[in-house]
């Protein structure tokens, strides 16, 4: 028994650091993978953030598409080539107008240098109650 469960443990360290990836196959980085909003008040309304994509190949790439799994998330990215070396840009916006609950909106972001899609998390708690 206590052979399955160190087995397991170590199964969980090394799938961890994967969850938390930024660098992508040495050809696209992200500053991050996920956006934790916290907790938002609904009655403050839609709230933004932005995820920097850099661009670390030898060669342009665009960022394709990016799909949400919400109609309550709305995206905007950075529709021209992006040079070796060079960043851009997807910037995500939560209705916030659904809550109160917790959410975890799905963001997945197809690139023209990288076979798979990149996977991006914009999360939080949102709350009604009386502003603070």
């Amino acid at each position: 028994m206590k052979k399955h469960i160190f087995t397991l443990a170590l199964l969980l360290l090394a799938v961890l650091p994967a969850a938390a990836q930024k660098d992508f196959g040495g050809l696209v980085s992200f500053d991050r993978t996920v956006h934790d909003f916290g907790k938002i008040n609904t009655k403050d309304g839609a709230v933004s953030c932005i995820f920097e994509v850099t661009n670390t190949g030898s060669e342009s790439m665009n960022i394709f598409a990016v799909v949400t799994t919400c109609g309550c998330t709305s995206v905007k990215w950075t529709r021209t080539d992006i040079a070796p070396g060079e960043k851009g840009t997807i910037e995500v916006t939560y209705s916030n107008d659904e809550g109160p609950y917790p959410f975890d909106k799905t963001l997945t972001v197809y690139l023209s240098v990288f076979d798979k899609p990149v996977i991006l998390h914009v999360k939080g708690t949102a709350y009604t109650g009386r502003k603070k």
